[in-house]
């Protein structure tokens, strides 16, 4: 059994494939993906219930020090819209542009919900709703309920982008970057199945991805 917490973010496009892979290679072994919030994937690491843990940084984050990090996917936060959105016109959008909308925050516990109130100060958006993680994040956008920010890599790839049914824009004057990490616990030896899905992920990761924005012009050219 190979035991895998996520955040969500990157589920669909990263570790999904991931898994499907492993599978093939490793036919008897079983893999059990379990949705949970950062602190709980560090908590779970160090005590022994999970065997690898994907996770979202910010700059200046810090990672307990009994657990090694791999970096799998660096990005940008980006808005995600319903298509056909009057937002989507714009090259970009501004948290000015947000505070006018429904928004859908990430819960307070999720790296995205740092993120939104270092956005928007004390000056949030005026209907505001919350849900747990990014897939559920991008599901209620894609159903008209609002608009959200993601790291630019858990919407790109995802089957509702592929889809057409959501798309992404830059937000305007930000510079923050965040990255997609995956952690385990700091061992002599890691094991061969941690190993081989370890592998997997880098090489998911690997290909370059779309620049936010090009898929829109792709399909107005």
């Amino acid at each position: 059994m190979l035991r895998i917490g996520t955040v969500n973010a990157g589920t669909a496009a990263l570790l999904l494939p991931s898994v499907r892979a492993f599978q093939s290679t490793h036919r008897r072994a079983a893999v059990e993906v379990r949705n949970l919030q950062q602190d709980e994937i560090h908590a779970a690491l160090l005590d022994g219930t999970l065997d690898l843990g994907l996770v979202n940084l910010l700059d200046g984050d810090d990672v307990p020090p009994a657990l090694e990090p791999t970096p799998l996917l660096v990005g940008r936060p980006a808005v995600v819209l319903r298509a056909g959105h009057p937002l989507t016109a714009r090259p970009e959008v501004s948290a000015d542009d947000l505070r006018g909308e429904r928004f859908v925050a990430m819960r307070s516990g999720y790296l995205m919900y740092r993120f939104a109130h270092r956005l928007f100060g004390s000056d949030l958006p005026a209907e505001w709703h919350s849900t747990d993680g990014a897939e559920m994040g991008k599901m209620m956008v894609a159903e008209g309920i609002g608009l959200t920010v993601l790291p630019d890599y858990s919407v790109l790839g995802d089957p509702l982008e592929r889809a057409g049914l959501i798309v992404t824009r830059p937000l305007a004057g930000d510079t923050t970057v965040v990255t997609m990490a995956a952690l385990h616990r700091r061992q002599p030896r890691i094991p061969p199945a941690l190993r081989d899905m370890l592998a997997l992920l880098r090489e998911r990761a690997a290909p370059p991805r779309r620049v936010i924005g090009q898929a829109a012009g792709e399909r107005n050219a």
